[in-house]
This record gives C-alpha cells, structure tokens and sequence, in this order.
C-alpha cells in the first residue's frame, strides 16, 4: 500500500480551503428583500409647477416687453 505524499495533502488542502472560502461567505446568506415601490413625495409635482409658471412668465416678458419698446406696434 502506497503511503500519502506531503505534495499530495497539500493538494487536497488547498482544494478544501479555496471550496471553504467560496462556500463560506454563503452560509450566512439571507435572501434579499424586494425593492419597496416608487412613491411620490411631492417634488416632481413641485418641480412642474415651478416649470409651468417659469414658462408662464418667460412667456408673459416676451409678450409685454415689446410694448414698451416705439419700435414695435402689435396692436
């Protein structure tokens, strides 16, 4: 009967000890929890309020501005 090397065993020791440290992160493991659904706090709503009257206003400037100028005549 043929006796075990050492290069053998530490073979099979290294083996062991790379599976361990694959498997062993693993052991503890919980899944997952799954992700809450996407709620509206209420600042995209005042975001596009804040837009529409931005544009409102940017609108009304452009609209206002020629009048005072003796150039233009709109009406």
């Amino acid at each position: 009967m043929a006796g075990v090397s050492s290069g053998d065993l530490t073979g099979v020791m290294a083996v062991l000890a790379l599976a361990f440290a694959i498997v062993s992160p693993y052991v503890d493991a919980q899944s997952a929890a799954a992700a809450p659904s996407p709620t509206s706090d209420g600042t995209s709503i005042d975001q596009g309020i804040a837009y529409l009257l931005m544009l409102v206003a940017l609108m009304l400037t452009y609209l206002i501005h020629p009048l005072d100028a003796s150039s233009y005549s709109f009406f």
